[in-house]
């Protein structure tokens, strides 16, 4: 007689000759999660595929983990990598520290006090983190949060123990917070606007790399970037920054992490950077 599983084996070798997929073949691997993508909108015909295919072109081959964001009022053009990826901040949150300090002082209707304006000057032109420090715990939590709040910047998280570099940002905030300073808004007065972005305009030479590279002349730049090593992603190296001219009102946010040297997630930034300024310009 026959056995169960001798029968069984026989009816399998027959389906499989019959090319009848049976239960006991096994799946195909599934395949890998395809990476993410830029995604690009405008109003301007064209230019949202033009850039699209220009920065991810420019992200080809580099390593580390790259987000981007792209807004330009004038043609009402968004590019967007993954936009609510959490990054270490590094010191582009310093921008957030002086934008709370502003709205908290409006609040109250003061002027920032002489030593506030000394260490905001030293924080944004010259990345100053004891000055950051010290404005930072003046604020306390409560007034960082709350203006995180009142900007609608509800992916970042302020770093814990004074540890204001560990802050979690995401590009999505990033631009929020870039587009409350270069536009009429209920958060921040126009003189707080235009105060923090002329210290962005005041960085120091040496920190002026990144989302201003590439840009054509006659554009207004203001600037703020970040830097940071650790032991686990390697570099954070990141850069925000305002333009305005040529017919052009946009901002920019490049976050990167997992670069091996800090010139490196410089040099992802700047290429994204360039095409960016260049495919504007041309439009």
């Amino acid at each position: 007689m026959t056995s169960g599983i001798s029968r069984r084996a026989r009816v399998l070798a027959a389906a499989v000759g019959t090319g009848v997929l049976v239960p006991l073949v096994a799946a195909a691997t599934p395949a890998a999660a395809a990476p993410p993508t830029v995604t690009c909108t405008s109003a301007k015909a064209g230019l949202a595929a033009k850039l699209k295919k220009d920065i991810t072109a420019a992200l080809a081959g580099r390593k580390g983990t790259v987000a981007v964001g792209l807004y330009d009022r004038s043609t009402n053009t968004t590019c967007t990598l993954r936009a609510s990826s959490a990054y270490d901040s590094a010191s582009v949150v310093k921008v957030t520290v002086l934008a709370t300090l502003l709205w908290d002082a409006k609040k109250t209707n003061r002027y920032l006090t002489d030593r506030e304006n000394t260490l905001a000057k030293a924080m944004i032109t010259k990345s100053d983190n004891a000055a950051t420090s010290t404005l930072w715990k003046q604020l306390g939590m409560t007034k960082i949060k709350g203006f995180l709040s009142a900007a609608g910047m509800t992916q970042t998280k302020p770093g814990a123990n004074g540890y204001w570099g560990l802050t979690q940002i995401t590009v999505t905030d990033e631009q929020k917070l870039l587009k409350l300073l270069t536009a009429k808004n209920a958060v921040l007065s126009d003189n707080s606007r235009s105060y923090i972005l002329k210290l962005m305009g005041q960085v120091v030479s040496s920190q002026r790399w990144g989302t201003p590279y590439g840009v054509p002349s006659g554009v207004t730049v203001a600037v703020k970037n970040g830097w940071l090593q650790r032991s686990t992603n390697g570099w954070r190296v990141h850069s925000v920054g305002a333009f305005k001219g040529g017919g052009h009102d946009y901002v920019m946010t490049v976050l990167t992490h997992g670069n091996s040297t800090m010139n490196y997630g410089i040099t992802t930034i700047q290429a994204v950077a360039k095409v960016i300024h260049k495919d504007l310009a041309a439009s």
